[in-house]
């Protein structure tokens, strides 16, 4: 860390936050951006909520294989930027997206583009679990059943068994699978989403603060899970957790009113940031 992270005169601290990139249009983002082995790639994002823009100007590549995890003060658009990456922003009338998000080569936002099958391929585990009322057997059946991903019942017994067994959840069901998904532990809820989200074999996994809610204990389970999903799948996390970013990504990147600050490997953004709010942040000099 450099000398600004020790400062505790108040003045200086207001003028170090208060001098944002905001006030710089030509501001860019410290770090590399772009991956070689990229699963999605996006450039020059901008998110408006009617007449007020809550993204702006970002580019951030997701690679293969790797925890992409996004920190950041509340409100900053990191949950906003996620939401793009699979246009789930689509459901909010006044949203306007512009810029260029691609999907293995693929313009998500074409006119081409099937919303329903992207979604397939990019999924989205929210900040609250949200089993559907229905069993946990058909939890887990629902996106494969309504993409046709099985030819034959003991094809779905397998896929279902399988996607459990991959959640870390299959010991703790198996015996219950007809009751309803609704009955579990909050942390059981939360893999049950997970279990159902790569039933399908979704490219990139989306995590809106998926421990927000759960005890340490389901958040500990939930954080092995992550890791061991990583050999499969790219996984984007939002946390406001800067210590579960350390532990479960290898890149963090850092927004702050809507603008990516910096990017980088997650152990040299946490031990030595290069830009001052990056800094101020990770100290907890603000947030």
């Amino acid at each position: 860390m450099n000398q600004a992270a020790t400062n505790t005169d108040p003045e200086a601290i207001s003028r170090d936050i208060s001098d944002d990139p905001l006030n710089d249009p030509d501001y860019k983002t410290v770090g590399e951006v772009t991956v070689l082995n990229a699963a999605m790639t996006t450039k020059n994002v901008n998110v408006y909520y009617g007449n007020k823009q809550a993204i702006f100007n970002v580019s951030l590549d997701v690679g293969k294989n790797e925890v992409l995890a996004m920190i950041g003060p509340s409100g900053c658009g990191k949950s906003t930027f996620l939401r793009c990456l699979n246009r789930m922003n689509d459901t909010i009338d006044i949203c306007r997206i512009d810029g260029e998000i691609r999907l293995e080569g693929e313009d998500i936002y074409s006119r081409n583009m099937d919303v329903v099958l992207l979604r397939a391929r990019v999924g989205m585990v929210f900040q609250k679990p949200n089993p559907f009322p229905k069993s946990v057997y058909d939890n887990v059946a629902y996106g494969v059943n309504l993409h046709g991903l099985s030819r034959n019942k003991p094809e779905l017994d397998g896929i279902v068994e399988n996607a459990l067994k991959r959640a870390g959840l299959w010991d703790e069901v198996s015996d219950r699978l007809d009751q309803p998904g609704t009955g579990l532990s909050g942390g059981q809820q939360q893999r049950l989403c997970i279990a159902r989200a790569i039933a399908i074999s979704p490219e990139i996994i989306l995590m809106d603060e998926p421990c927000s809610a759960l005890d340490p204990i389901a958040t500990a389970k939930i954080e092995e899970l992550i890791d061991e999903l990583s050999e499969q799948y790219s996984i984007c996390i939002v946390t406001h957790s800067m210590q579960q970013a350390a532990r479960v990504s290898q890149r963090t990147a850092y927004f702050h009113l809507g603008k990516l600050i910096e990017v980088g490997p997650t152990d040299i953004i946490f031990t030595n940031p290069s830009h001052r709010l990056t800094e101020g942040y990770i100290t907890g000099r603000f947030g």
